[in-house]
């Protein structure tokens, strides 16, 4: 639908317009014409007051230079002839007085002689004035004698500009009826034309009004004589054209629907007991999935513990080695000296060098199994972190040390360095196991992954208190970054670089379930490529304390 709020039609805007533009030019060309005509009579009147004004002062000359007043008003009254002269004057210049006195002058019926007109003289000398009033014209000019050129005095003219006003006022009048005249006309014209533009538009109107109305599509617009609006009627019958076929089409296409309608229900159906069982399949494959998802987790966790167990024990292996072989070498030799004892030939030296050789050795088997003890105590602390879900109170320090000294036996034969920064004497209590697995983890990848072909790198790791109960860890290497694709979905499950080569893609999604369900926190990441990586894990803590 159409916005009812507008009211504008083609007839009033073609009115108006038409009606406006002539407006707007008769009223320019009325304003110059009669500008033209005041201009010309004016002008007129100007060159009749120059040219008496003149004529009055060639005339006087004779009788001011003979000083004979009587010659002049003689001649003056002359003037009586000319209706619109009002008053003439004649100045005669004394030598000995700045303003001239009057000699003679003219009086029209009616009007009287005019005193004080000696101070203007210079400003109307053939400048004719028009009086504010607007019913007289007043100028002067100057008296020389023509033989010496020599001044004698002053002529002053007054003339009646009636007859100017009445020729302005005619004018202005008969301007006003032509304008006036021409804006019937023009109204009019406009009328008719406007008529002969909209009257086949209106009839276009009136013919799609009722083509919609009805629905009739197979109507036609008849032509115009106009070819502009003989286009529009094409258009329009072009467009009823196309909508008959889209009609016709659509109920080709609506009948089509109802055969299809007729069988979609009992496809509908088959279909719908179809997507049952897919979808009950699919529920119990996720179930599998799921349960096979955390299986592998846990498969992950106990291969984490495997490989620990595997290196400690590689490890203990070397200091109880050694603690055999101490002791088996004090008992070769604690027989000889029993033996030489028995026999009494037992020498002092030789005791001697047995207590040297004892002391030796057993300071050997001390200091080894004082190792093992050391390395198996790491471990079972480590192992029953892992395994276990209690929280406990611990050192953070002491426990990120304890988890460095079991990864040695991996750590040892590679020359990368671990900073630790912690308060030593910070404790906190909550899950260990978790933060054992989460830090092997990140180990573990920087050794794998962060250094690859890197010989020498740094891993930092920061723990400090950001409030009275949250902990933050901070984990940090040099090594060769993470890309922007695994870095979006570096917690997502298998995901790995090493597909192939013995990478599970298990490693970082373990961390993140760690961090968010086991110890309730976060973990952001922060890495570009060829600048390393920053882990930042924060969670919760009970009884967090220091010496501070």
């Amino acid at each position: 639908m159409t916005d009812k709020t507008v009211k504008f039609s083609i007839r009033s805007l073609f009115l108006w317009v038409v009606m406006s533009i002539t407006a707007f030019s008769l009223a320019v060309l009325s304003g110059l014409s009669i500008y033209t005509q005041i201009k010309t009579y004016r002008h007129e009147l100007e060159s009749n007051a120059i040219v008496l004004i003149k004529l009055v002062a060639n005339s006087a000359a004779n009788y001011l230079y003979d000083d004979t007043p009587e010659g002049i008003e003689k001649a003056l009254a002359n003037l009586g002839a000319a209706d619109h002269v009002l008053n003439a004057h004649v100045y005669k210049s004394q030598s000995n007085a700045d303003e001239p006195e009057i000699f003679a002058s003219f009086n029209s019926e009616g009007q009287l002689l005019l005193g004080g007109k000696e101070n203007q003289l210079k400003a109307l000398y053939l400048s004719p004035r028009l009086a504010d009033t607007g019913n007289y014209l007043e100028l002067s000019t100057k008296i020389f004698d023509d033989e010496t050129n020599i001044q004698l005095g002053w002529v002053y003219i007054r003339v009646s500009s009636e007859n100017f006003n009445d020729l302005v006022g005619q004018s202005i009048l008969i301007n006003i009826i032509v304008a006036f005249a021409l804006l019937g006309i023009s109204f009019y014209t406009a009328v008719k034309m406007q008529r002969v533009v909209t009257g086949p538009v209106e009839e276009i109107a009136g013919f799609l009004q009722r083509t919609s109305r009805q629905r009739d599509y197979s109507a036609r617009a008849e032509g115009s004589a106009i070819h502009e609006l003989d286009i529009l009627a094409d258009s329009v019958n072009i467009m009823l054209f196309r909508m008959q076929e889209y009609m016709q089409k659509q109920r080709q296409a609506e009948e089509q629907h109802r055969k299809l309608n007729a069988s979609l229900e009992d496809m509908v159906n088959h279909r719908t007991t179809a997507l049952k069982d897919a979808n009950q399949e699919l529920i119990q494959t996720l179930e599998k999935l799921h349960q096979f998802q955390r299986q592998i987790v846990q498969n992950e966790k106990m291969a984490s513990l495997g490989d620990m167990v595997a290196g400690v024990a590689h490890e203990v292996n070397t200091p109880i080695g050694l603690g055999v072989t101490a002791s088996t070498m004090m008992l070769d030799r604690l027989a000889i000296i029993q033996k030489d004892f028995e026999n009494k030939t037992l020498k002092a030296s030789a005791m001697k060098r047995f207590l040297d050789e004892s002391n030796e050795n057993l300071n050997i088997i001390y200091r080894n199994l004082n190792r093992a003890a050391e390395l198996i105590s790491s471990f079972k602390q480590v192992a029953v972190d892992q395994t276990s879900e209690s929280s406990r109170s611990f050192c953070v320090e002491q426990l990120v040390n304890e988890i460095l000294l079991s990864l040695q036996p991996r750590l040892k034969k590679l020359k990368h360095n671990i900073n630790v920064v912690c308060d030593p004497t910070l404790s906190v209590e909550t899950k260990a196991g978790p933060i054992n697995q989460i830090l092997i983890n990140l180990i573990m990848n920087s050794v794998i992954h962060g250094f690859e072909n890197i010989e020498e790198g740094t891993i930092g790791i920061s723990a400090e208190l950001v409030s009275s109960n949250k902990l933050k860890l901070v984990y940090t290497d040099n090594g060769k970054g993470i890309s922007p694709e695994i870095r979006k979905r570096i917690f997502d499950p298998f995901v790995t670089t090493k597909r192939g080569q013995g990478g599970s893609g298990l490693g970082m999604h373990l961390v993140y379930n760690l961090v968010t369900q086991a110890l309730n926190g976060s973990i952001s990441i922060t890495s570009e490529e060829g600048k390393g990586v920053e882990f930042s894990i924060l969670f919760p803590v009970a009884n967090a304390k220091t010496s501070n």
